[in-house]
């Protein structure tokens, strides 16, 4: 058994403490090293990826077509028949699902931050590859489908309070699953229910901490809403600085068990 399954397994029987304070200021100080870096990155990404999902539309729609559904009124779910909502699901899903290393490569570059080691764009894309890109797949695709069908039997319901619980669980106890993968070397399965085990020691704090999270890249909403893309980084510290209190990393935990 490695050291990190070894710290798993003491947290499993035994728990272990977590200070908000602590935790939120150390994310801060992370981010205040990658919030330019890492929003000009998200930013040309996402710039880069709105022009070739468009162009795909306009090739397969028309540019017509595709102007008229784009159209608010039209994105509507009301106005959306069935088969098209569940398409737009299953696309969604598969699409976040395919990015999913990316956002490994942003908590990567967290990491990296930290030791005062460089980081490129490279390092956003270091996951696409083997063995973490199968991985990170099929936990994102794996917890985006129940998470789906959570949020279509709410929608059925129609109790619209319910949707925004169901995004903030699924949230909360998969906060841990992309870095067990790309730091702990867990299968998704594994990563999957070993971030569910952890975070229901201390479930209160950890959501505090989405909380305020989210608070604070809502305030890059200011200044025509572009400041988002350099807030976003601020949660991706987060997830980093919340793994490295409560796991630690392969060194670290060996030098922690010879003291």
């Amino acid at each position: 058994m490695n050291t990190t399954q070894n710290r798993i397994e003491r947290i499993k029987n035994n728990g272990y403490e977590l200070d908000f304070g602590t935790v939120f200021n150390h994310a801060f100080e992370n981010y205040k090293k990658i919030a330019l870096y890492g929003g000009l990155v998200i930013f040309v990404f996402f710039f880069l990826f709105s022009l070739v999902a468009f162009g795909i539309l306009i090739a397969y729609f028309g540019s017509a077509a595709t102007l008229e559904f784009l159209k608010p009124e039209n994105l509507k779910p009301e106005a959306l028949s069935l088969s098209t909502l569940l398409i737009i699901s299953a696309v969604s899903v598969l699409i976040g699902s395919l990015l999913s290393p990316f956002t490994a490569g942003l908590i990567k570059m967290a990491y990296c931050a930290e030791r005062d080691e460089e980081f490129h764009v490279s390092t956003m894309f270091e996951f696409f590859k083997a063995p973490y890109f199968k991985e990170l797949f099929i936990a994102t695709l794996l917890v985006s489908v129940v998470s789906s069908i959570l949020s279509a039997i709410i929608d059925y319901a129609q109790i619209p309070i319910l949707g925004f619980v169901n995004t903030l669980t699924v949230t909360l106890f998969t906060i841990l699953m992309i870095p067990l993968i790309i730091f702990g070397k867990l299968k998704a399965i594994e990563a999957i229910e070993t971030s569910l085990m952890i975070v229901s020691k201390q479930p209160l704090i950890l959501l505090g901490l989405i909380i305020v999270g989210g608070v604070a890249i809502m305030v890059g909403l200011i200044g025509c809403c572009i400041g988002i893309f350099f807030t976003i980084p601020f949660m991706y510290s987060l997830y980093y600085v919340i793994y490295s209190k409560i796991i630690g990393f392969e060194s670290e935990i060996e030098q922690e068990e010879t003291i």
